[in-house]
């Protein structure tokens, strides 16, 4: 078990940690009923934060930030010496807390996707791991929420008798989602990006050996090029050039931002 502490990439907070102990910080949570926000973060999660100094606020109040992606682990390896052997991946994290929280009896949430993605969601990870106990499945309306609405849905999750709310309504809008709902659910929530999309087997995942070297990124983009394009020409070189920055200290980055959000979003 690999706990050595969180570390500033690009002015995020990152934690480097291994599936062990991230696994195990977030069932202590749970049976404890304590509030515990985690995200795992790829590069464009990342850069979410470094190009917009509120967002990086929220980033920076959560609980737990795993390196999602390779180039965040290299990071680091490189800036801060943390001899990381392996990413800790959305997908495979989301797999790894429902095979503890099956273990140990602890009721889950799943937030976001359609309704036919959670159906073949909740199908999926029964049939991994029978005893699973999952109270309630809530599809996302895909904008932001009233005051009664977001009622609804803190009472809905909360009398479920859940443990662990997995929020998967896509980056920078769940880890927004986790910030906003960490002290009204005061359980661990996880946001997870396309974890539930591969889980319901309606999207591939990248072939082991390309996300091993760090190519995730190009096997969505040849599967989703309108959409991800910009993401991933302009980013991708950005980040690369504000860490070779960071290392050779042209440039520091803030990791704390003196004042909160002014208003919340509640997206749901």
């Amino acid at each position: 078990m690999i706990d050595r502490g969180r570390h500033n990439v690009l002015g995020i907070g990152i934690d480097a940690v291994d599936y062990p102990a991230a696994v195990d910080r977030i069932a202590l949570a749970a049976s404890a009923s304590e509030s515990c926000s985690v995200s795992a973060l790829a590069v464009h999660g990342v850069m979410t934060g470094v190009l917009d100094s509120v967002h990086r606020y929220r980033l920076n109040q959560l609980d737990m930030i795993v390196p999602d992606g390779q180039p965040v682990r290299w990071a680091l390896n490189w800036l801060h010496h943390c001899r990381l052997k392996e990413r800790v991946y959305g997908p495979n994290l989301m797999l790894k807390v429902c095979e503890r929280a099956a273990a140990d009896g602890l009721p889950i949430f799943l937030f976001g996707g359609t309704q036919q993605m959670l159906d073949r969601l909740q199908s999926n990870l029964l049939e991994l791991y029978p005893s699973l106990k999952i109270v309630g499945a809530r599809a996302s309306l895909f904008r932001q929420l009233n005051p009664e609405e977001t009622a609804e849905l803190v009472a809905e999750i909360r009398s479920s008798g859940a443990k662990i709310t997995f929020a998967g309504i896509g980056c920078p809008r769940q880890e927004i989602w986790a910030y906003e709902f960490r002290d009204d659910l005061s359980m661990p929530i996880l946001a997870v990006g396309a974890a539930f999309a591969f889980h319901a087997k309606m999207l591939s995942q990248a072939p082991e050996w390309m996300q091993r070297h760090g190519l995730e990124w190009l096997y969505r983009f040849t599967r989703e090029p309108l959409r991800l394009w910009k993401r991933y020409v302009f980013l991708n070189p950005l980040y690369l050039l504000l860490l070779l920055m960071q290392k050779i200290r042209l440039k520091t980055f803030i990791d704390q931002d003196p004042s909160p959000p002014a208003t919340q979003l509640r997206f749901g």
